[in-house]
């Protein structure tokens, strides 16, 4: 089967969208699918008129494509026009367009289906558009080496440094937990949103924290592997999350995680207790000051990280529920 995925061209850190692509488009390949990326440049999600239509001339007629949600979910009328010229173009929604609503209904609407990460997802999708034809391909895992952990503690959160992932919370949080001994790292890029990160760094220098939290800026390779070989606990306290493939890669480092509630983090986080499910109704300290003041609490939440590393899917799991979906509307 031939497939052209079309991605972003304006995201340009190492998002969890941008990386659910590249490891979707690989195991594709791997089960004999000849995909073609093709990356789509523009102000997405919506774009101007020139950004449109170099998306709609994208859309190769007659094609599968599966398009990235930022690049198709604001261009209804392109999605449309390719469908009625007998493309099969799937939308694939990492996250809801919140400041688009109407164009997001649409595209859902003319397009052959619509690739969700989550139940969670899917299922604010389909409250929100009526959207039906929704498939679930949860991200998978790689096999890697399970984490040793540090003394005292060490804390990471692995993401760009964005508003909504709200790490300037966290700082604050942490400035509440000064009399216990522990280490953090905010692991992600700072070029994302400059006055935000800037934010973020003025609390860790206002509260006296820089000895103790580190900004690293976006990390790869053998250098994330180190951070998270070192960890403990990792955070991910979105705003509004569609899954958190950080969360299930936490886990399959065997370290256990806090996430917020209402969000798709807790469905990747599960029920295997490897971590706590934090109500941003409490505050975020009394959370962390539960896990440093445990040993025994600490103990537990990593066996049971530990435990989950051996039931997480890997990305074959998440290619196979996407190539059975297109080749079903393909027959």
């Amino acid at each position: 089967m031939d497939i052209r995925f079309l991605v972003p061209g304006n995201v340009r850190h190492g998002s969890g969208g941008n990386k659910y692509n590249a490891r979707l488009s690989e195991h594709l390949t791997a089960l004999g699918a000849d995909v073609e990326m093709v990356t789509v440049d523009g102000d997405w999600p919506v774009g101007s008129q020139t950004d449109r239509r170099r998306f709609a001339d994208a859309l190769d007629a007659g094609t599968t494509v599966i398009a990235d949600g930022l690049v198709a979910s604001g261009a209804p009328e392109e999605v449309a026009g390719a469908v009625s010229t007998g493309t099969r173009v799937w939308i694939l929604s990492h996250m809801a367009l919140a400041d688009h609503p109407d164009r997001e209904a649409r595209a859902f609407a003319a397009a052959t289906g619509v690739i969700c990460p989550s139940e969670h997802a899917a299922s604010r999708l389909a409250k929100q558009h009526g959207t039906r034809n929704i498939v679930v391909a949860r991200p998978g895992v790689d096999q890697v080496e399970a984490a040793v952990g540090s003394e005292p503690p060490h804390l990471v959160v692995v993401a760009a440094l964005l508003p909504n992932k709200d790490q300037e919370l966290l700082v604050n949080a942490l400035a509440e937990l000064r009399e216990l001994p522990w280490t953090a790292a905010l692991i992600g890029t700072e070029h994302a949103d400059p006055a935000y990160a800037a934010k973020v760094r003025a609390a860790v220098e206002h509260h006296g924290l820089h000895r103790r939290i580190t900004l690293t800026g976006e990390l790869a390779g053998n250098t994330l592997e180190q951070q998270w070989s070192a960890a403990d606990l990792s955070i991910l306290v979105s705003r509004s999350e569609a899954f958190g493939m950080v969360v299930t890669e936490s886990l399959a480092h065997g370290v256990p995680v806090i996430v917020r509630q209402g969000t798709g983090a807790v469905e990747a986080l599960g029920t295997a207790g490897a971590g706590a499910v934090w109500d941003p109704d409490d505050a975020l300290s009394n959370t962390l000051r539960m896990w440093l003041s445990d040993p025994s609490l600490r103990k537990s939440w990593r066996a049971a990280a530990r435990k989950a590393r051996d039931q997480l899917p890997g990305w074959e799991t998440t290619a196979a529920t996407v190539l059975t979906a297109i080749a079903a509307a393909a027959g």
